[in-house]
């Protein structure tokens, strides 16, 4: 057994259970949540916890940080890889005229003590054992389904393997497909480029039929694959190491103080080892002769007790607004300060006096917070191959759309909590909405209608169009502009920076802020850039008003479809594209035109020339 060390919140964001991942010296698959080794942590979210259990129809789910060992000779906790794939290509050479450089390429029972034996390609010995490295390629489908290639088939198609040795021969110097062949000894060779060939008759071929293939659960773990026409999905080649073999799909939500948060933290103290097994108010008023639980309940009724461990238990809380509703409203209506100042405090928010006499583009701004403390818990729920499904633009994750498990039975999620700080701003909204009629607005609103579809699988009318999607498209253009503005002067490298988007009818805002695990997510830059936001704002719309790639940046339109970019007006990365870790939607839904006026359009722009 081998042990290697990733950050907790590195599970969660990159490697979590299904990832392919290459350490040092083996490529490994992460296991399923039931093979994690150790306790893992409660992480207390009720808003979250709550939202997750009613959408995932999963009342007594948990989010738990991923298990760590508490002292460094604790063998055998945290979490557990498998060896995947289990083809490999031994590390010697054969050169010949007419196959190029050729390797073995052998499976894992053929392998003795990880190594390869067979003839020295030098002469200068009989018989020797040389090292492997895992195959590179590997099959898998849009569910997640993964597997290795059954190269004898690939070989051989649909004939019998003749039991000849298989080589990976590289015929040319890039590396690329075209240049690569598999062969039987004395047999034949298939190229690698004919895999390549996703929507061909002979692709469908070569790769087959997807089995549900699911390793990471378990070798027993097998489903059936579901796609078009309820048919299987035809499996199509990977990469292992490529950016397009895992996408976790993951939620976020910021800790927001309430009425009950005396009462929330004083059961989260005493919940794992008293409370989570209560079945009555009769079952706390025993666990209050325990000293710790007496010290941690005092001032509160047994009755108010029970009432938030039934709620717990059943996960019996209302969820009609959606995660991002209640941060906003909470930030609309942050009097002078909100929360409780206080290092381990989940939130603390003052909201920054404006003048009243204002002018310019700052003037369109009705509400500027300024964030000292935050608290924001991310967790995963599933993940994805070859394609990120999209999130809607005023909601949560969709999960309508199909994503691999991350357990045979889900009875909790991998969450991480990130610390840090942030600024919000809010527009006008009655500004925003006499935007949204303008001519020049509502055609810009054509255009981005077949990209903005295209994410969708229930039609878009063209008036949520017009009121969410374009308010939508001007605020995110309008954050990465901010975003890159204050970068500058606020001590963070702009990745270190995330977004969050607000879009309702009748409020708009957006959130800039940073956090992490540990202590550098509370450096208060963010904070001190609140307080100069005007100038950072005007620099802001400065840098969206001319970009380097000007006029061809600026005369792209969304509907063009030669050019292949349908969810883009005036955006490119000279302008507005950022660090991904950054933006929430990859970078997607952009256009500087309707924040600013440009080379090629003016009066689309919500701060006109004036501004």
């Amino acid at each position: 057994m081998s042990v290697v060390k990733i950050r907790q919140s590195q599970i969660v964001s990159t490697y979590g259970p299904g990832a392919l991942v290459d350490l040092p010296d083996y490529a490994v698959l992460v296991a399923g949540l039931e093979h994690w080794a150790g306790d893992a942590q409660l992480v207390h979210e009720p808003r979250l916890l709550a939202n997750l259990r009613h959408r995932l129809g999963l009342p007594f789910l948990e989010l738990r940080a991923p298990p760590v060992p508490q002292r460094e000779d604790e063998a055998g906790v945290g979490v557990v890889a498998w060896q995947f794939p289990e083809w490999f290509v031994a590390q010697f050479e054969v050169i010949t005229k007419q196959y190029g450089r050729s390797r073995p390429l052998v499976h894992r029972r053929a392998l003795v003590k990880g190594r390869y034996v067979g003839d020295d390609p030098t002469g200068k010995r009989k018989r020797k054992d040389w090292p492997v490295v895992p195959v590179r390629f590997v099959q898998a489908c849009p569910n997640g389904h993964v597997s290795d290639i059954d190269w004898p088939r690939l070989v051989h198609r649909d004939g019998v393997a003749c039991g000849g040795r298989l080589w990976l021969d590289q015929r040319g110097t890039t590396g690329d497909l075209a240049d690569l062949f598999v062969r039987c000894d004395g047999c034949t060779s298939q190229p690698m480029s004919l895999v390549r060939l996703q929507a061909t008759s002979k692709e469908r071929s070569v790769l087959g039929e997807c089995h549900g293939d699911r390793p990471w659960l378990g070798p027993m773990a097998r489903e059936t694959c579901v796609g078009p026409h309820d048919k299987p999905h035809r499996n199509k080649l990977l990469i292992r190491h490529a950016s397009n073999a895992y996408f976790p799909v993951v939620e976020r939500a910021i800790s927001i103080p309430d009425h009950d948060e005396r009462l929330r933290k004083a059961v989260d103290s005493v919940w794992d080892d008293f409370l989570s097994v209560a079945e009555g108010a009769a079952d706390i008023k025993r666990e209050r002769k325990k000293q710790r639980v007496q010290l941690a309940l005092e001032g509160l009724t047994d009755a108010e007790v029970w009432a938030e461990c039934e709620r717990r238990q059943g996960g019996a809380v209302e969820t009609q607004k959606g995660l991002k509703d209640v941060e906003l409203d909470t930030f609309l209506s942050v009097p002078d300060e909100l929360g409780d100042d206080k290092p381990e405090g989940d939130f603390y928010a003052r909201r920054l006096p404006l003048d009243a006499e204002r002018e310019g583009a700052i003037a369109s701004v009705e509400r500027v917070v300024l964030a000292h403390r935050l608290r924001e818990v991310v967790s995963e729920i599933g993940f994805t191959r070859f394609e990120s499904p999209a999130p809607p633009v005023d909601s949560e994750v969709d999960l309508g759309v199909r994503l691999a498990a991350l357990a045979l039975e889900t009875r909790w999620l991998p969450a991480i909590e990130n610390r840090g700080e942030g600024v919000f701003l809010a527009l006008d909204a009655a500004k925003v909405k006499a935007w949204t009629h303008r001519p020049s607005v509502k055609q810009r609103a054509l255009e981005f209608q077949g990209g903005v579809q295209s994410t969708s699988k229930h039609p878009i009318p063209l008036e949520r169009l017009e009121q969410i999607y374009l308010p939508y498209i001007m605020l995110h253009s309008l954050s990465h502009l901010l975003l890159t503005a204050i970068a500058l002067e606020c001590g963070y490298a702009a990745a270190s920076i995330r977004e969050r988007i607000y879009v309702r009818d009748g409020a708009y805002g957006l959130l800039l802020y940073t956090g992490t695990p540990d202590a550098e997510g509370t450096l208060g830059g963010l904070v001190q850039v609140g307080r100069r936001i005007a100038r950072h704002f005007t620099t802001a719309l400065e840098l969206g008003r001319l970009c380097s790639n000007d006029p061809v940046c600026a005369q792209h339109k969304p509907n063009q479809l030669h050019e292949g970019r349908l969810l883009h007006g005036a955006a490119c990365h000279a302008c507005l594209l950022i660090a991904e870790p950054s933006c929430e939607r990859r970078n997607e839904l952009l256009d500087r035109s309707l924040v600013v006026p440009t080379v090629d359009l003016a009066d689309a722009a919500f701060f006109g020339e004036g501004a």
